[in-house]
């Protein structure tokens, strides 16, 4: 009897050691008390529930299954089994425990089993890039207002990351009790419009003025650089017009590639008088004393150092007419250039520039001027120097004609920059000082066909262009309309913004005298 009752106890505790023990859970599930059958079928299960995934979680939430053998999920059950089975034995030998057995003492272990599982990482890729596809949103077009000449950002968008999706979708994989969450959604706002909403908005006002800037008997080109981006928009910027007296800069950086010390008193009214009073005179004697006496020496040497500086489509080729007895007439061969032959603004054949390049040389100097580079590297070693790229951008700043680009700026506002104009002819080009920072480079040249310029037409567009700009890059000081406090013309420079004498000129602040 005693043999009798040993053997049923034993196969009764055989059967239960066919269970797993109490206690015991594996990847998070417990099976404890459970058959192995019964325990790899329970887990299994669970692991096989879909993935709710949220992309954008909240009100406009999208859910979205994602089924384990999508991704080829494939879990190991056997080693996980055999590790559960395993964690029983700890306790005792095979009579150690069947002694508990018998004696009724319930065996307990407190044991998770680790998940042993895999998938295919480029499956789960490749259905979060498709995720991604249908339900990123770019962020809206940038769009403006032709009333008040202002651009504004478009609405915001988003993306999903998918580096982090990857992290997330492989956790709820291997979770078997949170197998919901959301996507990561980054945010893909536009805190600045588009510079090319800008150029939409110039074109578009150009057409409400009646101003086709791609006419066959109007031409507007604009250059506009981001001085913080680089960014730029280029309007036809490569087609030729006459340069007039803004190929002036180009005349002052070659004085300043010539002279060998600091600009003598005399030398820096001699600057002033041509920068700012556009004086013929001025300028065709400073091309005189670059060329040693000959005036045609000069005028090549302005013409090969912007060259040099690859301001390409820019030169002069014969002096300043003055129209006094005895001057010197005559011209020397211009250099080859390639302007855009489309558009024909019948430029002047001895002075000819392009909005490109009268941008691209401010944006030269500015860079030399500021962080030393530019025009310090455009042009060979030790010719131009910081100190006088500053000084050239402080003797244009005092141009305060009060009109054209300057009109269409605040009053109160830093504007480095050259104009010029001819019958038919409006330029004006430089350098926007930000309050906030941006600055920028901005370069208008309108051309019409006629006999005698209409101010009261080419320049109010001008404004309108330069206003545009500011707008864009400032907009919490935006110009939201036309400034009122304009002169009818452009202000006579001398008794207004030119020094009253060469001990005047402080090149480094040039507006002092008006202080003092």
């Amino acid at each position: 009897m005693a043999g009798a009752l040993l053997v049923y106890e034993l196969v009764a505790f055989s059967r239960r050691e066919q269970h797993l023990p109490a206690g015991v859970s594996v990847a998070g599930i417990n099976v404890g008390g459970f058959s192995e059958r019964d325990a790899v079928a329970r887990w299994e299960r669970a692991y096989a529930e879909p993935i709710i995934m949220l992309y954008n979680d909240g009100v406009a939430a999208h859910p979205i299954q994602l089924h384990p053998d999508q991704v080829g999920w494939r879990i190991s059950s056997e080693p996980m089994l055999a590790a559960a089975l395993a964690s029983g034995e700890q306790d005792g030998g095979f009579w150690r425990r069947f002694l508990d057995f018998l004696l009724g003492i319930e065996q307990t272990v407190s044991r998770d089993i680790p998940l042993v599982a895999d998938y295919q990482e480029n499956a789960l890729e490749s259905i979060l890039n498709d995720i991604a596809s249908r339900y990123d949103q770019p962020p809206g077009k940038s769009t403006y207002d032709l009333q008040t000449l202002s651009v504004h950002a478009g609405a915001g968008g988003y993306a999903l990351d998918l580096t982090d999706a990857m992290s997330a979708a492989d956790a709820a994989l291997r979770a078997a009790d949170q197998r919901k969450f959301a996507l990561p959604v980054v945010a893909q706002g536009n805190k600045r419009p588009d510079l090319r909403a800008l150029q939409e908005l110039i074109v578009d006002f150009l057409d409400s003025q009646g101003f086709i800037y791609d006419g066959l008997s109007t031409i507007a080109s604009v250059y506009v650089q981001d001085l913080l981006t680089g960014d730029e928009i280029n309007i036809l910027g490569d087609v030729a017009f006459s340069g007039a007296s803004t190929v002036k800069l180009s005349i002052m950086l070659e004085y300043y590639r010539f002279l060998a010390a600091e600009p003598t008193a005399d030398e820096a009214w001699l600057m002033a008088n041509s920068m700012l009073c556009s004086n013929n005179a001025s300028s065709n004697l400073i091309m005189e004393i670059i060329g040693g006496g000959d005036i045609f020496l000069g005028i090549r040497r302005v013409i090969d150092t912007i060259q040099a500086a690859g301001i390409s489509n820019t030169y002069i080729s014969a002096p300043f007419y003055l129209g006094v007895e005895g001057q010197q007439l005559g011209s020397i061969q211009p250099p080859a250039t390639s302007p855009n032959t489309a558009f024909d603004t019948e430029p002047d054949p001895f002075n000819q520039t392009t909005a490109e390049d009268m941008g691209t040389l401010f944006s030269l100097i500015y860079d030399c001027a500021e962080f030393n580079s530019g025009l310090t590297y455009a042009l060979p070693a030790g010719q131009i120097a910081q100190q006088e790229c500053r000084q050239m951008l402080e003797i244009a700043s005092a141009n305060d004609l009060e009109r054209l680009l300057q009109g269409g700026i605040p009053p109160d506002a830093r504007i480095a920059h050259k104009n010029g104009w001819i019958f038919d002819t409006v330029g004006d080009a430089g350098i926007v000082y930000s309050p906030n920072g941006r600055h920028y480079v901005i370069s208008v040249f309108l051309w019409e066909r006629t006999e005698f310029q209409d101010y009261e037409k080419l320049w109010p567009l001008v404004e309108e262009i330069s206003r545009a700009a500011w707008n864009f890059f400032n907009p919490e000081n935006a110009l939201l309309q036309p400034r009122r406090d304009l002169p009818p013309t452009a202000l006579e420079c001398e008794g207004n913004y030119l020094p009253p004498g060469p001990e005047f000129v402080n090149l480094n602040d040039i507006n002092s005298w008006k202080r003092n």
